[in-house]
């Protein structure tokens, strides 16, 4: 999520210490999973953390260096020197959100420090071992050697005292931020349980979210009560603690047998403590931690397998990291059982018959590439994406523009869910109801809810009034009620793109007025892109045009980036944006000033398609220089590797899209325009068993710019493929060059 503000001043001060850092290169890999590099993103502004455990996973297990649940702070910074604990994390990836429903435990030498500052251990930075599927740690304050691992929702730990010791003690912490949360020791059951409330930020803000996190804690030894705690209260002997005087949690302690060794199985549920124990008992049925992490670790192969790329390029690693995360989020919210919480609800719980619920949905920012490139490998699980959007928009009355913490969250410009949606359905992916997905995305296009306390609370269309009467939002229209007030251009340009996508699926679908209801609306982008001087502008409603006028600077009606940028925000109709900037040569020129202005930003994604389209105007050679440019310079094996928020994924699908040589300009059609490859050799495995063989020699040498194009022994006289092509299989052959061609 992009939206995200960046939140520089909170990170600066961490700045010279990453510098240690890291360029922090992987070890020669054994399997793809050891070529990640899970601290990628975990310095300057990626906001990403090392998430354990498995794809999309209801729960990822971390080392916890930032105590809390507060916005924009991450469980784990690379910069810092000390660990507090080890959280089972529902932390968007990437974002500057919050984390909600979390815990963390930490194995002690004694209980006189419980508080998460104050039982701090420094840790070795060479036995750090990070990868998805498994973190060990040495604590260096206790001698504790600490190990996590996870499946899809539970987690194991193997915590090994030092030699010598007789005793070991263990700290659960709800993260709780408001509201009350409760820990509770169960002598009988030999159990820690917890219930940690969410509540909600953007819209709602500060209100229930309708639901809980909730844990269950088993030991492979037998416990003796220590006691509970909350801020600085600690209550020895004590069986339960509620929230009264901080976040909540209790302690127990252990005598250690010969191996001086404690295991930990921890389940947990966003419906009840008795699911999450039964997601325990399903995920993590014994206590063989080494089993546990190799099943991890064959769902990371499995996933990351699904494109296998030859040689050993330095530069594998930062593609499977990208591979990595844009396979967090969103994330699996139902138990085993199928239930989860109704999306805002107030407690009731449903039931996802014959398929897995999902959320945190950062929509704005995964439209573009995450959920294209699951169209691509993993259909299946973006069709049950869609099904779980579809859902609440059943059970909320509207579809969600940006679904997190199982809410609406009005954050964000836009409706991009009928992008998704549509992207899906155009690509032949079914296993949903699509027409139930159509009335939805129509009633987000033409109506508003009824009553002022629902639109407040999320549901609808920001401005969506303004933007019928005047096909465009004008500036006295301040948008209030979104978290983003403002910005009416860039919503303006959504708007219109999103309508495009409805339209697609009403033709797709046999509605035929809707069908040109929408494709009309689509061109509404002409109303804010003002021809005179050629960039977008934000407009009175009288008609007239903002001045003075910057298309270089930032403004209060764009988002995330400037008029410049977001001049191109017309995917859905490149050769009408060209006609209106005067023309082919007219538009490669504007699209040169924007780079050598440095204008362009990879770390905010209204940019993430636009080096694309200079194929569309003829020059498909600037294309590859600047796409091969972005990849290598803004794409590195460090813990600041990434310039931006990665945004649950977004800023790395971008990169495996580009790095395959083709990237979806336009989710909602079948077409992906051509850029360069980066590696000389790749195979994706499509849905179907169907393998795309993609060969492009000379690229890891250098050689960026492509001369012709072969699919199938076929010479391709377009730059772009079509998704048929791509998973229909067999072999797409790049003639790599160090020179472009001649146009």
């Amino acid at each position: 999520m992009s939206a995200y503000s960046r939140f520089s001043a909170l990170l600066l001060a961490f700045t010279a210490l990453t510098n240690l850092a890291q360029v922090r290169e992987t070890r020669p890999a054994s399997s793809l999973a050891d070529r990640v590099n899970v601290l990628i993103g975990t310095a300057s502004e990626g906001q990403t953390f090392p998430a354990t455990g498995v794809p999309f996973g209801m729960t990822h297990w971390t080392p916890q260096t930032r105590a809390g649940e507060i916005k924009c702070v991450a469980p784990y910074y690379a910069g810092d020197t000390r660990i507090q604990g080890f959280r089972g994390s529902h932390f968007l990836s990437g974002s500057c959100a919050q984390d909600y429903g979390s815990f963390t435990v930490m194995p002690l030498n004694d209980s006189s420090k419980l508080e998460a500052a104050e039982r701090s251990s420094a840790f070795s930075r060479s036995s750090e071992q990070a990868h998805p599927y498994q973190y060990t740690v040495d604590l260096a304050d206790s001698g504790i050697h600490a190990e996590i691992t996870g499946s899809e929702r539970s987690g194991m730990m193997r915590f090994r005292f030092a030699p010598g010791r007789k005793t070991g003690w263990l700290a659960v912490e709800s993260n709780l931020r408001l509201g009350k949360g409760t820990m509770r020791i169960d002598p009988v059951r030999q159990e820690i349980t917890g219930e940690n409330p969410a509540y909600r930020i953007y819209a709602g803000a500060d209100q229930p979210a309708g639901f809980s996190g909730y844990v269950v804690v088993q030991f492979d030894r037998p416990f003796r009560v220590g006691g509970t705690w909350a801020g600085g209260q600690r209550h020895d002997g004590a069986l339960e603690q509620e929230s009264t005087a901080g976040a909540p949690g209790a302690f127990v302690t252990f005598g250690l047998g010969a191996d001086h060794t404690v295991r930990v199985r921890i389940g947990t549920s966003f419906t009840s403590v008795e699911e999450a124990r039964r997601n325990l008992a399903g995920e993590m049925p014994d206590w063989d931690f080494d089993a546990a992490a190799a099943r991890a670790h064959a769902a990371w192969e499995k996933a990351l397998g699904q494109v296998e790329v030859g040689g050993d390029s330095p530069d594998l690693t930062v593609f499977y990291t990208a591979m990595y995360h844009s396979k967090l989020l969103p994330r699996i919210v139902s138990d085993r059982s199928g239930t989860y919480p109704r999306f805002a609800g107030k407690g009731q719980t449903e039931l996802a018959k014959g398929f897995t619920y999902y959320d945190d949905f950062s929509v704005w920012d995964t439209y573009r590439a995450v959920h294209p490139l699951l169209t691509i490998v993993e259909p299946e699980r973006d069709a049950e994406m869609i099904r779980s959007l579809i859902a609440k928009g059943e059970q909320g009355g509207f579809l969600p523009i940006f679904p997190a913490w199982n809410n609406y969250t009005a954050e964000m410009t836009g409706d991009h869910v009928a992008a998704i949606v549509t992207d899906a359905y155009v690509k032949g992916i079914r296993g949903f109801d699509a027409e139930e997905a159509y009335a939805l995305m129509r009633k987000n296009a033409m109506e508003d809810p009824a009553d002022l306390d629902l639109y407040k609370d999320g549901r609808g269309r920001r401005a969506l009034a303004s933007y019928l009467k005047y096909g465009y939002l004008p500036l006295e229209d301040r948008v209030p009620y979104a978290f983003h007030g403002d910005e009416q251009v860039s919503r303006t340009l959504d708007y219109a793109f999103d309508d495009y996508e409805v339209g697609v699926l009403a033709a797709a679908l046999g509605h035929k007025e809707d069908a040109a209801l929408f494709a009309g609306r689509s061109g509404n982008w002409r109303k804010v892109i003002d021809p005179a001087v050629g960039f977008a502008r934000g407009r009175h409603a009288d008609g007239s045009w903002v001045t003075p006028f910057d298309p270089k600077a930032t403004a209060s009606y764009i988002t995330e980036s400037t008029p410049y940028v977001d001049t191109f925000s017309v995917p859905q109709d490149v050769p009408g944006l060209i006609a209106v900037l005067h023309g082919p040569e007219a538009f490669i020129q504007k699209l040169d000033g924007l780079f050598a202005s440095g204008t362009y930003d990879q770390g905010n994604e209204p940019s993430h398609h636009i080096a694309y389209l200079y194929d569309d105007a003829g020059a498909a050679a600037k294309t590859q220089l600047h796409v091969h440019d972005i990849m290598t310079r803004l794409y590195t094996n460090k813990v600041s590797g990434l310039i931006g928020n990665d945004d649950a994924g977004q800023m790395s699908a971008w990169y495996v899209m580009s790095a395959l040589g083709f990237y979806p300009v336009t989710p909602g059609t079948p077409r992906y325009s051509i850029g360069t490859p980066h590696f000389d050799e790749m195979t994706v495995h499509v849905a179907g068993g169907e393998r795309l063989h993609i060969v492009a020699r000379g690229a890891e040498a250098g050689r960026f710019y492509v001369r012709s194009v072969t699919l199938n022994g076929r010479r391709l006289e377009r730059m772009y493929l079509l998704h048929q092509e791509i998973v229909g299989g067999g072999e797409l052959v790049f003639e790599m060059s160090e020179h472009p061609a001649q146009s």
